[in-house]
């Protein structure tokens, strides 16, 4: 009988600690924004919160464009099963 591997985010216990770390981080990077002087290149950087705002707009204009590419990208369903049903093998050979 084969007992199946217990892989590490199998236990709960383990996702909620990886979870509490990430947490950790985020807050601790959160705290360093007030405290740490950000050499900025534009005054519009010195704005609270630019960066997240930044980052999920950027995230949105992604999300836009790919589904805008998806027009014109977009294969059928049935692409590659009707070009040959052969399973991609020549014939003549």
């Amino acid at each position: 009988m084969e007992t199946e591997r217990v892989r590490f985010f199998d236990n709960p216990k383990n996702v909620k600690r990886v979870l509490r770390v990430f947490y950790g981080c985020c807050a601790i990077l959160f705290a360093l924004d007030f405290v740490i002087h950000r050499h900025v290149a534009h005054s519009w950087e010195n704005l609270w919160g630019f960066y997240p705002i930044y980052g999920f707009v950027g995230c949105v204009v992604l999300v836009l464009i790919a589904k805008w590419m998806r027009t014109f990208l977009m294969r059928s369903e049935d692409y590659y099963s009707s070009e040959n049903e052969t399973g991609g093998r020549d014939v003549d050979a």
